[in-house]
């Protein structure tokens, strides 16, 4: 955050990937609303946006066309301006947003603000890592796909917005590290633990019998390796859900820790939104010295 006055400060960041559906127009969508998310995660509102492509030389450049106005049309339904970008020759496609917003200074939602009580609310279905690695195999039928990719490509425009008034005390959005690792940092910044419930997780159309029957992306492992010993399962929770909660997601949902008074409100405030899931999925908790950061229950 750059504060600019006491009313205004900007909110700035960026990010690109390769494709991971196959239809250009769907990815450029993709690529866009994820990038814009991290401002919404902020309690920000996007303002700019600036393409940056990497693009094989002899690639046809109609597709190109096609993703940058799969991306265009997610910045104009955000309310943002492009206003350029930058393009290098690349041997693997890649696209995505450098994004500035604008948010009030006394407003903005850290990542490390959770209270003891707080609840923690997901705004989007889990599963995209799986989904995505199945597309990418062949092993994902078209309403799989298109469920995925209309939830990848739904801005957190609306469940950010319809959280604004409301105490939100940390709040980010599920991308590359998984919900774990993104349930870890949360917790771990406000030096608290934090408690799952495994059977109130919403879960993506397809995505954990794709787990079940083997499909799971290389950052699950990456993550289990690098959280794993942060994280503990009660002993009831389904073994594909604990391998999914450690793979990446694309375009995830707003992870949203407020004061347990405002969850039912918070809750169905992302109902009427239409945001694609509203779920009340744990509680922050005092951390027990040398106990997991994260629980899952």
């Amino acid at each position: 955050m750059f504060r600019l006055d006491g009313e205004r400060a900007l909110v700035q960041t960026v990010d690109f990937f390769p494709p991971i559906v196959d239809d250009p127009r769907w990815f450029g969508r993709i690529a866009a609303a994820n990038a814009l998310s991290d401002v919404y995660a902020m309690g920000g509102r996007p303002l700019t946006a600036m393409n940056l492509v990497g693009w094989p030389k002899d690639l046809d450049v109609e597709l190109l066309g096609e993703v940058l106005a799969g991306g265009l049309e997610k910045i104009r339904e955000a309310g943002a301006v492009l206003c350029g970008g930058h393009s290098v020759v690349d041997q693997e496609i890649k696209y995505g947003l450098s994004v500035t917003g604008l948010v009030h200074p006394d407003r903005f939602w850290p990542n490390s603000g959770a209270r003891p009580g707080d609840v923690l609310l997901l705004s989007k279905p889990l599963g995209m890592g799986p989904v995505s690695t199945a597309i990418k195999r062949g092993r994902a039928s078209a309403e799989v796909c298109m469920a995925a990719m209309q939830v990848m490509a739904t801005l957190n425009k609306a469940a950010a917005e319809a959280m604004l008034d409301l105490d939100v005390h940390a709040a980010t959005d599920v991308t590359g590290f998984g919900l774990v690792g993104h349930a870890c940092e949360m917790a771990a910044g406000a030096g608290l633990g934090l408690e799952l419930r495994a059977a109130d997780l919403p879960l993506a159309f397809g995505a954990i019998e794709l787990v079940r029957g083997g499909v799971l992306s290389g950052g699950c492992n990456r993550g289990k390796q690098f959280y794993g010993p942060k994280v503990s399962f009660a002993a009831g929770v389904d073994a594909a859900l604990g391998d999914l909660v450690f793979d990446a997601e694309t375009s995830g949902g707003l992870l949203l820790a407020v004061p347990a008074a405002l969850a039912a409100t918070a809750a169905r405030r992302l109902r009427d939104a239409g945001a694609p899931a509203a779920a009340q999925i744990g509680q922050f908790v005092p951390r027990p010295a040398g106990g997991p950061v994260v629980r899952f229950i």
